[in-house]
Order: structure tokens, then C-alpha cells, then sequence
């Protein structure tokens, strides 16, 4: 596994900016919490054109081998709440036919798990940004 630049690709869509790589024209992109799917380039964009005050950031980016990528990233929809995301994105000929989504919405740790745990570090220009570290893609 090999992490990879976060601005290798600056596509037209938010998921290429995440992974760093074209979308074929029928891309199909999965939402497993949410048991969705959509299908197709252009349905993906559409998709992602709902959400104009989202913003995010890229943590790290890795390439397994010439197939897959794999991203951690953070999202804000623009109501202050910050969420931990994987995208997993697979490969046929450099562009990304398979994407699936797992999103992480902001919990807290609940009472009868404190002190079995400690604080996960997040600095605010880490792997996982704080707001202000997040940006327009």
C-alpha cells in the first residue's frame, strides 16, 4: 500500500477529488448505511450538486497496488458537525468503476467505555480536519 499525493486529480466531481482519478461514464457509487446506489458519472455529480455548503478535506489517500484506492477523509454539510469518512474507490484501466461510502456521524463516547479508552489526537491540519481546515470541491 502506498499513499499517494491529495491533488493528483482535481475532477469534476467531489468523489474524483477524493480519490484522485477519473469516474468512468457508468461508475456505480454505494452507500451501504443507507442502502443506496447510484448509478452513473453524471447521476453521481447530480447527487453531489445537493449539498452546496459541503465542504471537505482529504486525510490520507492510498493506492493498493492498481486497483484500489482507498481514502480517509472529513465532511462538514454545513451545520458545525464533523464527519470521519472512508471511500474506497476500485479501478479498471485508471478509472474508478466501483465507489462505496462509509460515513461516520459524530457520537460521543459513551459513559460505561470511558477509561478502557483514551482520546484519539486529532489536530486540526491532521488526517482528520477540524472545520476550518476543510475546503469547497
Amino acid at each position: 500500500m502506498t499513499d499517494i499525493p491529495t491533488d493528483d486529480y482535481n475532477g469534476a466531481t467531489r468523489v474524483e477529488y477524493l480519490l484522485g482519478a477519473p469516474l468512468h461514464e457508468n461508475a456505480v457509487r454505494q452507500w451501504p448505511q443507507m442502502r443506496e446506489i447510484v448509478r452513473g458519472r453524471q447521476l453521481i455529480a447530480d447527487v453531489e450538486g445537493n449539498f452546496p455548503e459541503l465542504t471537505l478535506e482529504i486525510g490520507r489517500r492510498h493506492r493498493l497496488g492498481t486497483t484500489t484506492i482507498v481514502v480517509e477523509w472529513t465532511c462538514n454539510y454545513g451545520d458545525g458537525r464533523l464527519y470521519r469518512n472512508v471511500t474506497i474507490g476500485e479501478l479498471v484501466d485508471g478509472t474508478v468503476t466501483h465507489i462505496t461510502d462509509y460515513w461516520g456521524e459524530p457520537v460521543e463516547t459513551p459513559d460505561w467505555r470511558k477509561g478502557m479508552t483514551d482520546r484519539l489526537e486529532m489536530p486540526a491540519d491532521g488526517v482528520w480536519k477540524d472545520a476550518a481546515h476543510l475546503g469547497r470541491h
